[in-house]
């Protein structure tokens, strides 16, 4: 039997979570710009693109390192209760193996279905523990979201720019167009922290999450 939070997988839960929310701000606020646009169209119909990194955003600001540190807190948390679980139920697996000999089959049908009944109900533990975990992830990331936009909205009507595009989506620039950077540092300014509780998903969202 293993029982384990999966650290891999909610790491990229939390990067999925944070960014996406990230990006679908800068659309949000791309999309006003380019409805209102500040310095006016390029020459000839163009359009003038800024680019964020994303990840940069994640690994670089303030807000986006906390969220990860308490998210490895709660799994660190998590693990340290489950383990005692199961090695409880180790333990009462090894002495079953031993005193299967001179047991009844009935008993020992009984004992062995006890002991799994114990094993599923401490898997659904940790599910239940991650599922929450995420979704504290989930509105923090939101919040942070909510104090995104307005700073990059406030960058493309500096910079001119009309529509803001993820770095991943960039094959080649001939120009220095990205703003990760000044968007970090007015991020870290904004909101340098943020709490992230233990929030239950909804069980579809969760099982979209965990995939």
């Amino acid at each position: 039997m293993t029982i384990k939070l999966d650290s891999a997988r909610a790491t990229r839960v939390a990067r999925a979570l944070l960014l996406a929310a990230a990006i679908g701000g800068a659309t949000t606020m791309a999309a006003n710009a380019q409805q209102k646009p500040p310095a006016g169209p390029l020459p000839g119909g163009a359009t003038r693109i800024l680019v964020l990194d994303q990840r940069a955003l994640l690994a670089q600001s303030k807000v986006g390192k906390d969220i990860l540190r308490q998210r490895d807190a709660y799994l660190q948390q998590a693990r340290n209760q489950i383990q005692a679980q199961v090695q409880a139920i180790q333990n009462e697996g090894r002495a079953l193996q031993q005193q299967m000999a001179i047991l009844s089959p009935a008993v020992k049908k009984q004992r062995i279905a006890a002991l799994q009944a114990k094993e599923r109900n401490l898997q659904q533990q940790a599910q239940v523990r991650e599922n929450q975990i995420q979704g504290g992830i989930l509105k923090a990331q939101q919040q942070v979201s909510v104090a995104l936009g307005p700073i990059l909205q406030g960058i493309m009507q500096e910079r001119g720019g009309q529509l803001l595009i993820d770095k991943a989506a960039v094959l080649f620039s001939s120009v220095n167009v990205d703003v990760t950077g000044i968007a970090v540092q007015r991020l870290d300014q904004k909101m340098p922290t943020v709490k992230v509780g233990l929030v239950t998903l909804p069980q579809q969202q969760g099982q979209q999450q965990g995939r």
